[in-house]
């Protein structure tokens, strides 16, 4: 999988999670709802200033949004 495969299940999640519409994120993060849906099919990999924007939205960090689910440290 790669870093634009993983933002796209990442961003998808925490949407998700947060029980928020693509139209709110794109809304929020001062983007198209057809930009977010692409960046959420990984069909467009996302620029850094626009992987700020969304992680700004989403109150995540945006280097949470690039981290492979599954890959943290085990207790």
């Amino acid at each position: 999988m790669d870093l634009k495969e993983i933002m796209a299940v990442n961003l998808r999640r925490k949407r998700h999670d947060l029980q928020m519409t693509q139209e709110e994120l794109a809304d929020r993060a001062g983007l198209s709802t057809r930009y977010v849906g692409k960046i959420e099919r990984a069909d467009v990999s996302a620029s850094v200033s626009v992987l700020g924007k969304i992680a700004k939205a989403l109150g995540a960090e945006p280097g949470d949004l690039l981290k492979r689910a599954g890959h943290g440290r085990k207790s």
